[in-house]
């Protein structure tokens, strides 16, 4: 249990690595829209969150 915990930690943290270092600030707003999205199962956070990473990636 603890494991997977760990697991699960270490792999959001090297995600916010990379988007933060590929994407800048709006890259983590828009990971941390889409986390909150899905954990209040919220849908328009999670159609916010999808459509700043859309527009990052366009102009990438």
């Amino acid at each position: 249990m603890v494991f997977f915990q760990l697991l699960a930690a270490a792999i959001g943290f090297g995600i916010e690595q990379l988007l933060q270092s590929r994407y800048g600030t709006p890259g983590l707003l828009a990971l941390s829209l889409l986390a909150i999205g899905i954990h209040a199962r919220n849908r328009a956070c999670v159609s916010l969150s999808v459509l700043v990473f859309m527009l990052l990636m366009a102009q990438a």
